[in-house]
């Protein structure tokens, strides 16, 4: 077998993303809620998010760490965001360019196996996460796409919030899939943040469009973190109440949680987060628990703990059926949007 045919045969098993529409886990959830560990959790944290779309006065912002996306739960924020049950979103670049971004081109994730030669899989440019596939050369094909868009751009700082809105801009006419979160966000002006946007396949594209760029002395476009820092706090501070639903921890959690504080440096007087979920599969003996326990937050003044809830489950196994649960209550239909994106457009 020649090594197009090996792999094309690794390739050819595509991860298909659940459809939180289609299937109702209202009954499972409420059976959970009755019995203990990882299950009782879920239930509660399935209530939480239930009050946090229920809450007329609250803003609810995603975080997401980790690879969740390329697992197969990228439809289920997708349709989170699309259902007015989410009003900001902070995440990784993986999540949203790597794997969101990725598929919006038309390429694919592809069920593989954890138990692979990794040596065979590099000589194939397959790059593995745990189980799942991804082909090298199309990745390599979404950095050059980051550098294309990086390439029409005035040059000057940009906030990740504002480039992503320009890359949500750009698949609203380009996309091969249309129902990427980026694009979604775009359309419902709910604004992404990546607080880390060149640890993913964005930082390759905007390498190439920076080293170009100096290459013929012209000026060029960058990320502004601190810009990243200062936009999420002015949601905190224009939402007042808010919740938050993390899948993973990380540099998401944090940042999301940091806005409290970032605002009373500011002079800003806002309540801590009122709500709180995360999902992980942390530990909390090294001091971290991919950025503290929800519990040790509210020591820094970041979480409220009336209505916090830790999940410690692999997000793939949960996440769905905690967002199935909200679809099919239905309270989000009577949720006002927020549109966050908007307090930008004049800035």
């Amino acid at each position: 077998m020649s090594e197009q045919q090996t792999k094309k045969s690794l390739l050819s098993e595509v991860v298909q993303h659940v459809d939180i529409k289609k299937i109702n886990s209202a009954e499972i959830v409420d059976a959970m809620r009755r019995m203990s560990f990882a299950a009782r959790e879920t239930a509660r944290a399935a209530d939480i998010l239930q009050m946090m779309i229920k809450d007329a006065s609250c803003s609810n912002i995603l975080t997401l760490a980790g690879s969740t996306s390329a697992g197969g739960c990228m439809q289920v924020y997708v349709d989170m965001v699309a259902c007015n049950m989410v009003d900001a979103v902070v995440a990784t670049g993986a999540s949203v360019i790597d794997m969101d971004f990725f598929e919006a081109l038309g390429y694919r994730h592809y069920r593989g196996t954890q138990h692979a030669d990794d040596a065979t899989l590099r000589s194939l440019y397959i790059d593995r996460i745990y189980d799942t596939y991804i082909d090298e050369e199309e990745l390599q094909a979404c950095d050059a796409a980051i550098k294309a868009i990086a390439d029409t751009l005035e040059p000057r700082p940009y906030s990740s919030r504002e480039f992503t809105g320009e890359i949500g801009k750009w698949l609203a006419k380009n996309a091969k899939k249309k129902e990427s979160l980026i694009q979604t966000c775009y359309e419902k002006s709910v604004p992404i943040f990546v607080p880390a946007f060149s640890d993913c396949s964005a930082g390759f594209g905007l390498v190439m469009h920076q080293a170009e760029r100096i290459k013929q002395g012209l000026p060029y476009v960058t990320i502004d973190s601190v810009a990243d820092f200062r936009e999420l706090t002015d949601v905190k501070i224009a939402a007042k109440v808010t919740g938050l639903f993390m899948v993973g921890g990380g540099a998401p959690k944090n940042f999301a949680q940091d806005t409290v504080v970032c605002a009373e440096c500011l002079g800003k007087n806002v309540p801590m987060h009122k709500y709180a979920v995360q999902i992980t599969v942390a530990d909390v003996r090294d001091g971290a628990c991919s950025s503290s326990t929800l519990k040790e937050a509210s020591s820094w003044g970041k979480v409220d703990t009336a209505y916090e809830q830790m999940v410690y489950a692999e997000a793939t196994t949960v996440a769905p059926l905690i967002a199935s649960y909200a679809y099919h209550k239905g309270d989000w239909k009577k949720r006002t949007p927020k549109n966050y994106a908007t307090l930008f457009v004049a800035k």
